[in-house]
């Protein structure tokens, strides 16, 4: 086996009979498997012992990797059953993009005689290779001579998949500054069918809010995420042939990620993965306009970051004392942490700041005996574009995911229609809320959540229209209820009832019928909402 890497194979041919019957008499001799990797120069680069999803060459060592081309490297491996290679040796040649694998089958004996003719060690041979279709991933050709597999034309044959992968993969790239999605989510015992279809729906809203194309969806049911890998190694590899297939440069899967699960992720797909939490960070930095939203940012993917920061070897820390910790001293890794954690604490002064800040605005606005109302409620839910209606201001409203990031305040004035007297107060549109809120942002977010505690009113917003709507209350509530001050009168809005069927109008006047039905866009019911909204204030007032 040593000497296989010795032969040189011609350029122009896949393998060569002599080259094929030295690899097959090795593996007779060792009872398994061989595989050797060949480079486009004939060179033999690897060769190992065990099938073609064994001794696979690393995504970060193939010499060349991308949709638009192969590695330029073709496998040359035996094995003992006759049949064709099955899809986990085929998927493999696939994550590797391997130029050409030829699969010799092994007659089990050496030479023999027979009517005065030879046979070898090899009983016939397969020619696999990859297509640019998505439809049907990789050809595989009958059974073959070894003498038919020597006299096919290997660069040519390569050449011309290549050209097709190329002008493939142009065709993708008709926007290349958006990035292309492979959704992935994990059915577990802990949510039943229609939760978990609602929450992957909103990933991939999450992801368009974020300027992603989402491709494909890929979904697996366990009793529990695996704890390396969130989903089993056999979907692992799907995940990743179908990125391949489809064209897709991001993974996103629907829960969080541990950073090992995050590495080892990475390393067998060989595209960048990313959990929930990132995905909502990322539409955080790219709303955040103002100051003070860039610096709550900027503080929730720091603490988020922190954690990730982990290595082995002369990366990791040789700061401790005893056996296995003396080395080189402060290494990479604790300059970085030291230097996000610096980064942190002065964040973490600058939100106090602002949180002082504001303080001081709502106390101006008191001193003003003018009341406030927080508008609250499910991200989408239609919150800025009530502000807007009831105002007649021009806060940002947009149909997607976290439109709003920083709290707007805007004066509404109401007339009594009874008593003509006018009453002034102030609406402030908060950010919206989602289900699984991440810490991160809970806690970097205080300052702007705290105009939701300080108010004296809270005006809950519903998309009523929304498939999971009941969730949706669920999770606003549950948030609210985490809050370490306890929030004021809540008044139930219902918007976008234009929108409902009358079934569902009755089972949510069922279930809540002190709730106000109104449409922001169509103008209903605001009539009623102001006198509501008078009433929910003369209630907060009462000591």
């Amino acid at each position: 086996m040593q000497r296989l890497y010795h032969q040189r194979l011609p350029g122009d041919c896949i393998v060569t009979p002599e080259f094929a019957q030295r690899l097959a008499a090795a593996s007779t001799e060792v009872g398994n498997p061989v595989c050797a990797y060949v480079n486009r120069r004939g060179q033999v680069i690897r060769v190992g012992v065990g099938t073609l999803r064994q001794t696979q060459i690393p995504l970060t060592e193939l010499p060349r990797y991308g949709d638009d081309r192969l590695c330029g490297i073709r496998c040359i491996a035996t094995q003992t059953e006759a049949d064709p290679p099955g899809d986990v040796i085929l998927t493999t040649m696939a994550l590797q993009r391997l130029d050409m694998l030829a699969s010799l089958v092994l007659t089990g004996s050496g030479f023999k005689r027979r009517g005065g003719q030879s046979t070898g060690y090899i009983q016939s041979a397969y020619l696999a290779h990859l297509v640019p279709h998505p439809e049907q991933r990789w050809l595989v050709s009958e059974a073959l001579d070894v003498e038919d597999l020597a006299s096919q034309h290997f660069l040519e044959r390569v050449e011309e998949l290549e050209e097709d992968f190329r002008r493939a993969f142009t065709a993708r790239q008709v926007d290349t500054d958006q990035d292309r999605v492979l959704v992935v989510g994990l059915h577990t015992h802990d949510h039943n069918a229609d939760h978990f279809h609602q929450r992957l729906q909103e990933l991939k809203r999450l992801v368009d809010s974020a300027g992603g194309e989402v491709l494909d969806t890929l979904v697996q049911r366990r009793p529990r995420p695996h704890p390396q890998t969130v989903l089993g190694s056999g979907k692992v590899h799907e995940v990743a042939l179908a990125a391949q297939t489809v064209g897709a440069n991001l993974v996103v899967f629907d829960r969080d990620l541990s950073p090992v699960q995050v590495r080892n992720l990475e390393a067998q797909v060989g595209l960048r993965v990313v959990d929930r939490t990132e995905l909502i960070l990322d539409i955080f930095a790219q709303r955040a306009k103002t100051g003070a939203g860039k610096l709550q940012v900027e503080l929730a993917q720091l603490e988020y970051q922190m954690p990730r920061l982990t290595g082995r070897g002369k990366a990791m820390s040789r700061l401790g004392g005893g056996i296995g910790t003396r080395g080189p001293g402060e290494t990479k890794l604790e300059t970085e942490r030291r230097a996000i954690q610096r980064r942190i604490n002065k964040l973490q002064q600058e939100v106090n700041q602002l949180q002082a800040h504001r303080a001081r605005l709502r106390q101006r606005r008191q001193d003003d005996s003018l009341p406030s109302i927080a508008v609250v409620g499910y991200t989408n839910a239609g919150k800025s574009t009530l502000v807007n209606t009831l105002t007649n201001s021009e806060v940002y409203a947009a149909d997607q995911l976290f439109a709003t990031l920083d709290p707007t305040t805007r004066r509404l004035a109401i007339t009594d229609p009874d008593t003509h007297t006018t009453t002034h107060l102030v609406l402030t549109d908060t950010v919206g809320f989602i289900e699984e809120l991440p810490a991160s942002l809970m806690d970097a977010f205080r300052a702007t959540l705290e105009e939701v505690t300080e108010a004296d009113a809270l005006l809950h917003v519903v998309d009523i229209s929304h498939p999971a709507w009941a969730d949706q209350i669920h999770w606003v509530m549950r948030i609210l209820n985490q809050m370490p001050i306890a929030p004021g009168p809540m008044l139930l809005v219902f918007n976008k009832s234009d929108e409902i069927s009358s079934d569902v109008l009755i089972k949510a006047r069922e279930e809540y019928p002190h709730a106000l039905f109104i449409s922001a866009t169509e103008r209903l019911g605001l009539d009623t909402l102001r006198q509501r909204l008078l009433q929910l204030i003369a209630y907060a007032a009462v000591p």
